[in-house]
Order: structure tokens, then sequence, then C-alpha cells
């Protein structure tokens, strides 16, 4: 195996980093070169909670990912989708794992990520589903930074209300306009590729096409 000639300084860039209350690095021309070296190799991404700072990949393998508390039971086949957990709770399980002066800017994000709460309607006395949509964080980052705490984001959805004939889908955000999508004719499929998603964080959106997903 070829000898990295950079590795020992590059991880003491990372260290840095790892230690710095800001995700700070010098800004030496060796500094620099080492962060493109890091950034490239998706070692580090942009700290979407310190302007010019940065995280490390190690650190983010550190946080939970958080997605619907009995996503394991519909896995299992022991509920239907449509008894998933609401997205409002699993988004607030997100903002109280990040340190309180981060919570104020993530809960302003609630909208956009979440969204409203799904009503159920009657259509001649029969109860109407709106398409699954579940949501999840995991940590990393795409082309902009991620949420606070350095979270992307996701949803597992059906396509259309039909049971027999709709598509299902993953999408992944970052904070701005960085999507990762996954499209598939049956849940499983989904259901399989979202457990390998889980598994996979942290990452880069980039890196998400190496296990199937299409960069928009």
């Amino acid at each position: 195996m070829p000898h990295n000639p950079h590795a020992q300084f590059d991880e003491t860039v990372l260290e840095l980093i790892e230690h710095s209350p800001i995700g700070a690095a010098p800004a030496t021309p060796s500094h620099r070169d080492a962060l493109a070296r890091l950034y490239a190799s998706h070692q580090i991404y942009a700290d979407a909670d310190h302007k010019e700072g940065h995280v490390t990949a190690r650190s983010l393998a550190r946080r939970p990912s958080f997605h619907a508390g009995n996503l394991d039971a519909l896995i299992a086949g022991e509920i239907a989708p449509e008894a998933l957990e609401a997205n409002a709770p699993i988004f607030d399980r997100y903002v109280a794992s990040l340190l309180v002066e981060r919570r104020a800017k993530a809960e302003s994000f609630r909208l956009l990520v979440a969204g409203r709460p799904a009503h159920h309607r009657k259509h001649g006395g029969v109860l109407a589903h709106d398409p699954v949509h579940t949501l999840f964080f995991v940590p990393g980052a795409g082309p902009n930074v991620g949420l606070p705490g350095n979270y992307l984001y996701g949803s597992m959805l059906q396509l259309s209300t039909d049971p027999v004939s709709s598509g299902w889908a993953i999408h992944v955000h970052d904070s701005d306009d960085g999507v990762a999508h996954f499209d598939a004719p049956a849940m499983a499929d989904v259901l399989a590729k979202l457990q390998e998603l889980l598994a996979s964080a942290p990452f880069h959106l980039s890196e998400m096409e190496a296990i199937g997903f299409v960069l928009k």
C-alpha cells in the first residue's frame, strides 16, 4: 500500500478542527491544502453551526439519526404504513438533540421539513388516507450545509394514494437546493434502501450515487 505523505499532517488538522469550539483551522497555505484534501475525501464538511468552520465526518458519526419510532415495526410487517409515527414528534426529537442556542434556528425549518399534519378525509363513509410521508434526519452535508447540528433531512414517501400501482421514493435534502432521490416500484424496495442509508451516515450527498441515488 503506497504511503500517503500527507496522512500525518491531515490527521493533525482533523484533530485541530475537532478540538476547536468553532471548527476552525489555521489559514496557512499548508493547512489550506490539507483542508482541500479532507474535503475531497469527504472527511470534513462545512459546519452548519459556525460560519467558515468545518466539521469532521468522524465526529458526526457519533451523532444519532432520527426517524419514525415504529419504523422497525413497519419493516417487520407488524403495522401498516399509515400507522407510522407522525412527522412532528420526529422533528421534536431532532430539535431536542441540539444545543439550546441552536434550537430556535432549527425550529425555523419546521414547516419546510415536517410540513403540516395530514388530515384524513372520508369519502362515502370510507376513511381516505393521504400518501405516506415519513421523515428522517441523518448527519451529513451536501452542496450546501446541513440543518443546524449538521443534519440532512429526508423522507420516504408514497407517490400516489393507489395502494396497488403507487410507486415509492426517498428524497434527501441539505439546507438549500441540494437533493438526492431514489425511486422504486414497491415499499419494500425503499424500506431496504432507507435501512442502507441510515447505516451509511454520515455522508455527503454526492456520495449517495454509490448506493443508487440520483442527484438533482
